[in-house]
């Protein structure tokens, strides 16, 4: 990884994000219930947050004609011994804000995706695998009025889902899911939350034990994921915009991830417009590698943002 000297500030507020990593805010009291409730839930956390977040935090750096291309979302974090959903908001720094206690049961869930379709920077809607199989959508009507859809069941057949954003072209956001024979396939998603019929992208992707992304890695505007083997390498799949084969061969990036027992992406966690990457270490640290648009080394060195998140599924 290349060395990136950080501005003394920088350095002083990833610490700050590190001091308040674990503090638990103000939230509702947990309840269990029905999951579409509690997708709701989640989704109007979501809002109050961008409406009356703090002034200059909310706002993603757009691109010079008004449209933001790498979104920032938060991370979902859902208590393995309570089930309980905490949000954590990214605070455009590098870091997190304290986490945010969403107050319902969230075990149902196997999946999320963040979908940014309007292209604010923010997300206004999210898909969502539970553990039964059945994918539903939450979405906005307005910015306080949600519906939540049922898009269709069966993936459980699926032991990785995610939505690294628009993959062939069409605008929207799409699918890749794999299944548990090492398949990888590719749904589109239209703007209503529906999806496409499945299209094959290839098999071998079983050797993967971790599979993240969220938009442009490589500064092409085509929407790339990273790819860890058994091994702890980790390979780039740069996207080529088309529907029946969209990714380019892989090429490493390095070795060592192994370290990491959790390996994610919420988009543009420093406020520069590119992508990041989220690694959870096997002792529960939490690191940034911040991206930097290279194809051979995209990530600069790794910087700590807090601890403790053993005792979480992060979705």
């Amino acid at each position: 990884m290349k060395f990136v000297q950080r501005r003394a500030f920088q350095r002083a507020l990833a610490a700050t994000a590190i001091a308040t990593a674990m503090v638990t805010t103000a939230g509702t009291a947990f309840a269990a219930g029905n999951p579409v409730d509690a997708k709701e839930q989640r989704a109007k956390a979501e809002a109050q947050h961008r409406a009356h977040g703090p002034k200059g935090l909310a706002a993603p750096r757009a691109a010079a004609q008004g449209r933001v291309e790498t979104p920032t979302f938060s991370m979902t974090a859902v208590d393995k011994r309570t089930g309980n959903l905490y949000l954590y908001f990214p605070n455009r720094q590098g870091g997190f804000d304290a986490r945010y206690d969403v107050g319902v049961d969230y075990s149902f869930a196997a999946f999320e995706a963040d979908v940014d379709n309007d292209k604010d920077g923010h997300s206004e809607s999210t898909w969502h695998v539970d553990k039964n199989g059945q994918l539903t959508y939450t979405y906005h009507r307005s910015e306080f009025d949600l519906d939540t859809k049922t898009i269709g069941g069966g993936w459980q057949i699926y032991d990785k889902v995610l939505s690294p954003g628009n993959l062939a072209g069409a605008g929207e956001a799409d699918i890749i899911a794999r299944d548990k024979a090492g398949v990888l396939w590719l749904y589109l998603g239209y703007p209503d939350g529906r999806v496409t019929a499945r299209t094959k992208i290839g098999g071998g992707w079983g050797q993967y034990t971790e599979i993240a992304g969220q938009g442009d890695l490589n500064g092409d505007g085509l929407t790339d994921i990273v790819a860890r083997d058994k091994d702890g390498v980790l390979w780039l799949y740069t996207g080529t915009g088309d529907r029946n084969d969209p990714f380019n061969r892989r090429t490493k990036i390095g070795g060592g991830w192994n370290a990491y027992n959790r390996i994610l992406s919420v988009g543009d966690l420093d406020g520069d417009g590119r992508s990041d990457l989220v690694a959870r270490a096997n002792n529960g640290d939490l690191y940034r590698y911040s991206g930097n648009g290279d194809s051979s080394d995209p990530f600069d060195n790794r910087v700590k943002i807090g601890w403790g998140y053993n005792i979480y599924n992060l979705l």
